[in-house]
This record gives structure tokens, C-alpha cells and sequence, in this order.
């Protein structure tokens, strides 16, 4: 494969001057066929030629605007298709381009026509779709006799979009090239029969029509009795030898055979996330209609998504933005406004369905080709796709930009597109935008019962980041959807995931990289959750309401205390790097064994928060160990009212429940664990198994060990959860289609220390890696069956000491801690000798007045005891007085 940038190069508009110097793409082609391609100009700057194994056409004209095989600049890709709206806005006058409707047809204009629209500057915009979407009405669709994969479907949120008005809305047809007519004819024709109207338009780049086929538009026009223009940017033909189809048959084959498969290289980088954060309400395209207004919030939005992808770039030079198929206006408007917001040199293509022919040479206008095969579960089944020109064309980036139907197990596998971008670029970021599914295709659910103070009935139609109030004066928000269209197995939790936002990440919520970990929650930031931790206990111990309906004020540490808690970390930060080591290698094993959708690849879901800090650092450990790039989620788990099912229904849309790990920080007595397996009876095929980073309790198979020893994240709160509140659930706040709610505490960041618990774990991985080795070896022949001791050892404590409440007792550091830190603890049971591990415990027990008791026979390192019947009198005004037993 040839080298350098030479991909779209060739393709950029070159003065006559020059014109001499630049061989032309389609040389190749015309020189082995005899093929010609006579006509205005521009024409061999506009195309080049190439040639596919399709039975009914062995040519391809190429297109060096498109944005589709050969990557250009996204400002010249939606210029011309700006250029060529404004033509029509000229062609029709500002009366009738106002009432206009633009239709583009998929994969390869579904970009121009967008532009179209744009040109037009207040046309609505709908393209034509190979991905039906159960729900949706059809308003009509076609086949493409040429093309690779025909049947087009046309599926408007609005069923009225393609009526004519009363007073006459012209329709705007735009194909890249207009060569018999029969594809924009023939819909014209159908679309006539069900919705007539007085004129269309015809929008292409070229126009190939041979002289036999130029009169037909005429004669169609007057069949049908409207008017029908034309508008294109040139003009031309191409001329085919007698036997052209059977040559180039012969060609292609040969072709193949002196270019047999090879093995792909290896990946050069790590494929890494970026967030958009896409503006709420607009869709990704217009698979379903795309509005003046939706325009207008998309053009607000860009100039801040350009400005993240452009972080995440850093020093690169040159940037591919690679679209996803149909999905071309997204990722082409994120170029446009990425060329203002960065240095870099950015170019713009898409992935394809359509098979071509490459051939290194610079007479030839497809040089290189990308095999993978399909990620968006498409509905004609599996198959191949391509990326044209990106391998040898410079980039030392590419920027893969794929809705959330796409993003599956297999972007992400090994054979996926990632890992072939990774092969011929020093950096590959992904951005997902969330793929749009209108309203009639939703479930339609019964309003939930009013209840006095509600915040939001729903908020998942409002931006991920956000808690707005809903305003009954605004419109509704258009619903998103962020999986593919809901298949047809008998799992009814698949059809509500229509509702539900893509996960929130960090900067934008969590101090944590985008990367490390996807948020399954709504941000209730801009909400008042906290209340004094005495009044909190009196009514959670009263039933006047549950724990996960407030907070409490979030513990600010002493000096003393961040000093002992980052003593505590250079201490155990290589126990903790071993007990990681040791359950990711554990999970690993396990799940190779087990397999999945994705060969045997976990999905981490750690329970928020405390299994957070640990699902981030098992992510750590498979990816500097085994360069595993695992997808890693947080999802909310609330005693008593069960895991978040909107959670569960999403994670069961993106991935294979068979791969789900649930990931926690430690065991106490295993109340998680059982809340756990009773609430994943309604879903199917989640394994209830939790992995640990400390099971003192014995209620887990999966572990890092089962010591109780001092886990620094259990020492502080959101300050070493990447700022992130404990999760609430409260009816007012949380609707049925939301996810349970949690707060960013963006204020607290001076005290931020999640980065230097997690750099400091990570950095003893290396250290640790044969003991790990070993004792991953070793559990793996073990019995590790759950023993449940601690459970019977709570039992015990809590009728020994009068309690009769399970859930009062709380065993182990961990859980010993975050009764300092978060309830009004009554007394500190230690083993007796217990050393530096309880340190921190001692100082807070200090602080608040609690009583620490030695004790013997206690199977865990401490107990914390919550005061069995707290009242503010019981304890003190103050909530630190401790009444004796």
C-alpha cells in the first residue's frame, strides 16, 4: 500500500494551471476498459472512476465532493450541497422554497441532501432508509435498480410531512447523480399516486443521463401533469464499450486474485471514547425528518462539540472524520465546525455498504480498503462494510463518528472497525451520537400520578447532564432512542429503551475520564437532596421515608484526615493493585470460558458509587495488562427497592446480558448480593454474580480476597468517586422511563482525589503481576463457593447487642466507615489488635464521639452499629452524644 497522504489530495479543486500535474483517478479505469467520461469541465475534477463486482453495473463513477469513498474537506463537501440549495432557493423563488420539502436518498446522499436543505435555508429535510424501525409508519418506498442493497423505505415522524399544502410545496428529490433517472423517476412516480402535487425538483451533483435517456424527463413530466426541473453542478456522460460489463467482471476478478487477503496489522492505539454531549431533542438525521428548528440546535451545539473533539486530539496533524453509512450529516457538520476549532488538516468520509474494487495507483480513484463487518444489527442480517481511502492517507487520527445503534459489541471486537482504524493510525477516537426513533414507534404509557413538588415527571427527553424543570408553555421534547430497533425475542423491557439518554460521562458529569466509565443515572446537580444526617436517620429509622431519598451533607475531611486517608493509600495501594489484579484476571478467565455475543468480552457494571472506583481500575488492569479496552458502566442498586430496570433494559439494547459483570467495592453481609439476584429474576440473562475487590463476608464466588483490610475509596466520599453524589431514587424525581438520579459535586474539585487513588493503584500493577498470576491460578481450581459467615455473624451481633435489625449492622471497613461518614453510628465493634487498618475509623469515632469496643471472635476487622432507636433526645441535639446500652 502506497504511503502519505494521498487520499484527498487529488480530490481538491485544482486550478487549470495545475490541472497538467494531476493525473486523473479515473485513468485506470478508462485506460483497461475503454471506458469514457466526456462532459463539462469540472467533470474529472468533480469524478473519478473505480470498479465493484455488481452483475448489473462493473463501473463506478466516484465522487471527490461526496464525502462518501474519498475523504475531503467537510467545508467543501457541504458547500457544494449549500451551493446547489441556494440554486433551487433561486429556481423556485423565496414563496415556493419556503413551503418546499427536500428528500435524499440512502446511504450515499443522505449528507447532500441535508446540505440541500441547508441551501434552502427553511425546508424541512427526510431521507430515505434501509433500517426499518417497528413502529413508524411507512410514507412510501422503492427500490434502486443498480444499487448493492435496493429497498428504500420513507418513514416520517410526520405522516403529513409529504403532503402537498393547499397552496403547493414543491418537492426536492437529491441523489449524487442523475444517470438513467429511473431511481428519482420512479419515486416520483409513487409518491405522485399518494401525495400529488405541481413540481418537483431534481437535485444531483451530475448529471450522466446518456441522449437516449435526456427526453424521457419531459415526457414523464407531462404523464404525470406537473413540472419537473432539474439542477446539477455538471453535465456529462460516460460512454461504455460493447462487452464493457463482462471486461470488467474479468478485471475485477483478476484483480482479487493478485490481491489475495492478507492479515490486517495489528492496532497501533487504543480506541478511546469521546463525549458530544448532542444537543436533547434533535435527531441524528433525517431518517424521520430534520427541521428548520432542529438546524438551528444543532448550529448552536457544534462550535462546543468541536471544542471536545478537539481536546482529545491533541497535537495531531491530520484528522479523518469518519462517518457511519446513512448516518453522513452528523459527522459532516462536526467537521465543518471541528476545521475552526483546530489547526489540523481535517478531511471527511463515511463507511459504506457498497463493495469496490481498490487498486494502489494514482489513476485509480479507490487506493485502499477497509473489510469489517456489520455493527448496527442491520435488518437484511450480517454482511461486510468498507472504509475507502482511509489506510495510507496520513491520518494521524481518525475520528469515528457512529449513532448509538451502531454501538455494539461489534464496533468493538477484534475483527471490528475500531480495531481496523487502530491499524493504520496513531489515534482513533469514537463519538457517539444517540440515534433518534419518533414518538408513534414508543410505547405509550399512562401519565404518572401528580405528585405535590414534582421536579419532572420524566426527564430522560432533556439533555443528559441536565435536571430542567419541564415547562408546559414549551413544545414536547422529542424522544431518543439509543438502541437499535427493538428486536422481536419476547423480552418486553427491550421495547422501553426507546426512552431512556445515553450514559453521562465525565468532564460533563464525574471528575472521571469519559473513557473510564459510562454513568447509567440522571444528573440531579441543580436538585436539594441534602439533608442533616439526624433528621435524615429519625425518618429513615421511623418509615417516614427511605435512605435513597436524600443525601446527606457530604463529609468534608479534616487536614488530619486527608493526610491519613493518603498514608492509607501508599500503605495498601499494593494489596489493593493485588486484589484487582486478582478478580480482573478471575472475571477474565471465567467469561473466556462462558463466552458471549462478544467471544468471551466482559461488560463491567459496577454498582454506584462504592463499585465504581474499582470497575474503573479492572479496567485499568485488562487494558495494560492484556489491552483489552472493556466497556464499563455505573448503574444504581437501592436496598430494598432493587437495581435501576431502566438500566438493566439499556445495557440489555448494547450489549449481551451474558457479558454483564456486575462489579462492587467489598461484602458486608451481603444484603447487595441478594437484592441483586432477586431483582435480575425479571431479566433474562444476566448473571447474578457479583465481583469484589474484598468479600470478608464470603457471599460472592468472585473476588480479589477475602481479607477485611482498608480499601482507601471506602474512606471518603464523592471526592474519591470521581464527585459523585449516592444515588438517589425518590418518586418525585424519578419517573418510570428515568434512570435513579445522583449529583455532581463539580464545587468540591480542589478536594478531588478519585485521579490520585486511581494513578496510585495503577502504577502498582506491574509490581504485583506474578503474585497475581499465581493467585488468580489458584482460585481458579479453588472452592469458592460463598459461605455466608458473614451474614450468620450479623445475625448474631445484632441480637447479642439488642438490636433485632439486620440492617443496622453494619460489618467490615468499609461499611464501618460509611456509618461514620453518612448515619448516626451508636458504637465501633474491633477485633481486637486490629492495627493501621483502623486508623482513619478511630479518628472519625474521635470526632463524633463514638465509643470504639474490642471485641474477640468478630470475623470481620470492625463493626459499625447504628443506634437501634435514634431519636435526636436518644443521642443529643448535636447527633454526637452516644447513649450507652
Amino acid at each position: 500500500m502506497g504511503t502519505g497522504a494521498w487520499a484527498a489530495e487529488e480530490s481538491e479543486h485544482i486550478p487549470e494551471e495545475e490541472a497538467v500535474d494531476v493525473e486523473w483517478s479515473g485513468n485506470w479505469v478508462a485506460e483497461r476498459l475503454g471506458v469514457e467520461l466526456v462532459g463539462d469541465g469540472e467533470l474529472r475534477e468533480l469524478l473519478g472512476l473505480a470498479l465493484r463486482r455488481n452483475p448489473k453495473r462493473a463501473h463506478l463513477l466516484v465522487s471527490n465532493v461526496l464525502g462518501k469513498h474519498v475523504p475531503q474537506r467537510p467545508s467543501v463537501v457541504h458547500g457544494v450541497g449549500f451551493e446547489l440549495g441556494e440554486r433551487v432557493r433561486d429556481l423556485l423563488g423565496e414563496a415556493e422554497a419556503g413551503r418546499a420539502v427536500v428528500l435524499g436518498y440512502a446511504e450515499t446522499a443522505t449528507g447532500l441532501g441535508h446540505a440541500v436543505a441547508d441551501g434552502l435555508g427553511v425546508a424541512p429535510y427526510l431521507h430515505s432508509t434501509r433500517r426499518p424501525v417497528p413502529g413508524v409508519a411507512q410514507a412510501g418506498g422503492f427500490e434502486e435498480a443498480h444499487s448493492h442493497a435496493t429497498s428504500h423505505l420513507l418513514l416520517p415522524e410526520d405522516p403529513d410531512l409529504l403532503k402537498a399544502s393547499s397552496d403547493g410545496s414543491p418537492l426536492v428529490l437529491v441523489d449524487d447523480e442523475f444517470s438513467t433517472g429511473n431511481t428519482v423517476l420512479n419515486t416520483i412516480r409513487a409518491l405522485h399516486a399518494r401525495y400529488p402535487r405541481d413540481r418537483y425538483v431534481i437535485v444531483a451533483l451530475v448529471d450522466m443521463r446518456s441522449e437516449a435517456d435526456q427526453g424521457r424527463l419531459a415526457e414523464f413530466a407531462e404523464e404525470i401533469g406537473a413540472r419537473v426541473d432539474l439542477v446539477a453542478r455538471a453535465r456529462g456522460t460516460v460512454r461504455l464499450p460493447e462487452g464493457v460489463l463482462e471486461k470488467g467482471r474479468a478485471l475485477v476478478s483478476a484483480q482479487d486474485a493478485d490481491h489475495a487477503a492478507t492479515a490486517p496489522p495489528a492496532p497501533r492505539s487504543v480506541p478511546a471514547r469521546v463525549t458530544l454531549d448532542w444537543p436533547a431533542g434533535v435527531p441524528d438525521g433525517g431518517r424521520h425528518g430534520f427541521t428548520p428548528a432542529h438546524r438551528a440546535a444543532l448550529e448552536a451545539a457544534l462550535p462546543g462539540m468541536a471544542a471536545r473533539v478537539a481536546d482529545a486530539l491533541g497535537d495531531a496533524r491530520r484528522v479523518l472524520v469518519l462517518g457511519f453509512e446513512e448516518l453522513m450529516y452528523a459527522p459532516l457538520r462536526l467537521g465543518t465546525a471541528l476545521e475552526g476549532a483546530t489547526t489540523a488538516e481535517v478531511r471527511y468520509s463515511t463507511t459504506t455498504r457498497s463493495p469496490v474494487l481498490a487498486v494502489d495507483d494514482p489513476g485509480y480513484a479507490i487506493r485502499s480498503r477497509l473489510v469489517f463487518p456489520a455493527h448496527d444489527d442491520p435488518a437484511d442480517g450480517p454482511g461486510d462494510r468498507y472504509a475507502y481511502n482511509v489506510a495510507g492517507g496520513g491520518f494521524d487520527a481518525v475520528v469515528a463518528v457512529v449513532d448509538s445503534a451502531a454501538d455494539t459489541p461489534a464496533l468493538h471486537a477484534p475483527d471490528g472497525l475500531l480495531a481496523r482504524l487502530a491499524g493504520h493510525t496513531d489515534r482513533v477516537l469514537l463519538a457517539v451520537v444517540p440515534s433518534y426513533v419518533p414518538s408513534s414507534a414508543l410505547p405509550q404509557d399512562p401519565p404518572p400520578a401528580p405528585s405535590s413538588g414534582s421536579a419532572s415527571t420524566s426527564s430522560s427527553a432533556s439533555s443528559p447532564a441536565s435536571s430542567q424543570v419541564s415547562d408546559p408553555a414549551l413544545p414536547p421534547t422529542p424522544r431518543r432512542i439509543l438502541s437499535p430497533a427493538p428486536d422481536t425475542s419476547p423480552a418486553p423491557h427491550r421495547q422501553e429503551t426507546a426512552m431512556l439518554p445515553e450514559p453521562l460521562r465525565g468532564p460533563a458529569f464525574s471528575s472521571y475520564a469519559a473513557d473510564e466509565v459510562g454513568w447509567l443515572l440522571q444528573d440531579l446537580s441543580d436538585t436539594q437532596l441534602e439533608a442533616p444526617t439526624e433528621e435524615r436517620e429519625e425518618a429513615i429509622q421511623s418509615g417516614g421515608a427511605h435512605y435513597a431519598e436524600s443525601l446527606p451533607v457530604e463529609y468534608q475531611p479534616s487536614p488530619q484526615y486527608q493526610e491519613l486517608f493518603k498514608a492509607a493509600l501508599d500503605t495498601s495501594a499494593a494489596r489493593i493493585a493485588r486484589a484487582v489484579g486478582t478478580v480482573t484476571e478471575t472475571v477474565l478467565a471465567e467469561r473466556s470460558r462462558s463466552g458471549g455475543r462478544s467471544g468471551g468480552t466482559p461488560v463491567l457494571v459496577s454498582l454506584a458509587r462504592a463499585g465504581t472506583p474499582v470497575g474503573v481500575l479492572m479496567r485499568r488492569w485488562a487494558l495494560h495488562r492484556h489491552g483489552l479496552d472493556l466497556p464499563h458502566y455505573a448503574v444504581s442498586i437501592v436496598r430494598g427497592r432493587g437495581i435501576d430496570a431502566n438500566a438493566l433494559r439499556w445495557l440489555a439494547a448494547h450489549h449481551d446480558p451474558a457479558d454483564v459483570v456486575f462489579v462492587d467495592g467489598w461484602t458486608g453481609k451481603g444484603a447487595i448480593t441478594r437484592e441483586l439476584a432477586a431483582a435480575l429474576e425479571e431479566f433474562e440473562g444476566f448473571n447474578p454474580e457479583i465481583a469484589v475487590l474484598a468479600d470478608p463476608g464470603g457471599c460472592v464466588r468472585t473476588y480479589g480476597t477475602r481479607e477485611d483490610f482498608l480499601i482507601p475509596s471506602a474512606c471518603l466520599n464523592s471526592t474519591v468517586s470521581g464527585l459523585v453524589s449516592r444515588t438517589v431514587l425518590r418518586s418525585d424525581l424519578v419517573g418510570p422511563h428515568d434512570f435513579h438520579g445522583a449529583k455532581f459535586y463539580r464545587e468540591l474539585a480542589g478536594s478531588d482525589v478519585s485521579g490520585l487513588f486511581l494513578d496510585t493503584v495503577a502504577a502498582r500493577f506491574d509490581e504485583v503481576a506474578d503474585a497475581v498470576g499465581a493467585e488468580a491460578k489458584e482460585l481458579l481450581t479453588a472452592d469458592r463457593a460463598p459461605t455466608w459467615e458473614g451474614w450468620a455473624a450479623v445475625e448474631r451481633i445484632s441480637e447479642e447487642y439488642g438490636i433485632h435489625d439486620v440492617n443496622l449492622v453494619k460489618p467490615g471497613v468499609g461499611e464501618t466507615t460509611r456509618v461514620l461518614l453518612r448515619r448516626v453510628p451508636w458504637k465501633i465493634l474491633a477485633k481486637r489488635g486490629a492495627g493501621a487498618d483502623l486508623d482513619h475509623v478511630r479518628l472519625l469515632a474521635g470526632q463524633r464521639g463514638v465509643p470504639v469496643e474490642e471485641v474477640d471472635e468478630l470475623p470481620y476487622t470492625c463493626v459499625g452499629l447504628i443506634h437501634p432507636k435514634y431519636t435526636r433526645g436518644a443521642t443529643g441535639a448535636d447527633g454526637t452524644a452516644v447513649t450507652a446500652k
